[in-house]
């Protein structure tokens, strides 16, 4: 029997998962990874929440599994054109390579809101002002310090930047950002005892099994400060520290703060791949997103046959939640080819 073609668009987390599973499914697997290397976002995370795991050993773990298999990997190429004729999909490179495919997967995850966009918080302007995920190299490093080689004295890390905004379009909520700064505020603790944090939110989300005991851990253990509030202004001081404005909402009082460093929690966004290819596909869906089928039952599966979704390419996602849906797209296509094969 002929074995099936099928192609993953996407080395990130889902895209890793999802093509080992079906490569020991025995189908001929080709993985597509724009980036020169594999492991998408999630390379530049230091250790994972809620158990604090080091991502590179996660990682490392995903890929050793890769290399057993016999896939087919491109990486530094990016998939330009998609489109499916007579129920074969048919793909072109950047490279002007084309490839075809009895079936197709999209696991092109997401890409960071842009801060740059929030004028008023000063990212781009001012050093001390700086995103969640230039945090994350200093924890890898394991050494927090302001632009000026300095360990900071006070810290505040600011929720909800490019997510549920009005201003910036983005509506929904990214659903990492609350618990993401609570392990921040943890790890930060644990390296500078003496520092002051702080995290202001709008209101904060724990849904996920653990979460709410980490942040209750952040208070009663690390003594981590947290403010209802958004931050409305950020600017310079004489000494090059960042003077924050804000409000107490829940005391319904303006504050002013000084501190060393304003950490930015960016939101998740659809990346530009899964926008583009979405077009082409005619499967785009709300703010950038590829749309599934079906919320509930479809979830991994396309109007358009052969055509499947894995990840955070759908909507903002925790890693568990990716790699659990890598798996559940994989059984559904195994499904599909078994009933090309049989049909």
């Amino acid at each position: 029997m002929k074995k099936k073609n099928v192609i993953v668009i996407g080395g990130g987390p889902a895209g890793i998962e999802i093509a080992q599973i079906l490569s020991n499914y025995s189908c001929n697997v080709t993985l597509f990874e724009k980036e020169p290397q594999v492991g998408g976002q999630i390379k530049r995370i230091d250790k994972l929440f809620p158990d604090f795991i080091v991502q590179d050993e996660m990682m490392q773990k995903l890929i050793s599994n890769l290399e057993k298999t016999d896939i087919q990997i491109h990486t530094d190429t990016e998939i330009k054109d998609i489109e499916q004729i007579d129920n074969i999909w048919h793909l072109k490179t950047n490279k002007e390579e084309a490839f075809t495919a009895d079936a197709v997967v999209l696991a092109t995850g997401f890409k960071t809101f842009d801060p740059k966009y929030k004028e008023e918080l000063g990212y781009g302007i001012y050093p001390g002002v700086i995103t969640t995920l230039e945090f994350e190299d200093m924890l890898k490093a394991g050494k927090i310090q302001t632009s000026a080689g300095e360990e900071p004295r006070r810290i505040a890390f600011l929720n909800c930047v490019g997510s549920r905004d009005e201003k910036v379009g983005n509506h929904y909520c990214s659903r990492v950002c609350c618990i993401n700064a609570v392990k921040q505020s943890i790890e930060t603790k644990e390296l500078l005892p003496n520092a002051e944090v702080f995290c202001f939110y709008m209101d904060l989300r724990m849904s996920g099994q653990f979460y709410e005991e980490l942040y209750r851990k952040s208070q009663e253990k690390h003594g981590v400060n947290y403010i209802r509030g958004r931050i409305s202004e950020a600017s310079s001081t004489f000494d090059h520290r960042i003077q924050i404005k804000s409000e107490d909402t829940l005391a319904g009082l303006p504050l002013k703060m000084t501190v060393d460093l304003l950490v930015l929690m960016i939101g998740v966004e659809a990346s530009e791949g899964t926008t583009n290819l979405s077009a082409k596909a005619g499967i785009l869906g709300e703010y950038g997103f590829a749309k599934s089928l079906s919320l509930h039952l479809k979830d991994n599966l396309t109007k358009k046959e052969g055509l499947f979704l894995a990840g955070a390419c759908k909507r903002p996602s925790t890693l568990r939640e990716v790699i659990a849906d890598a798996r559940a797209a994989a059984f559904e296509v195994v499904n599909y080819l078994k009933m090309e094969i049989n049909g």
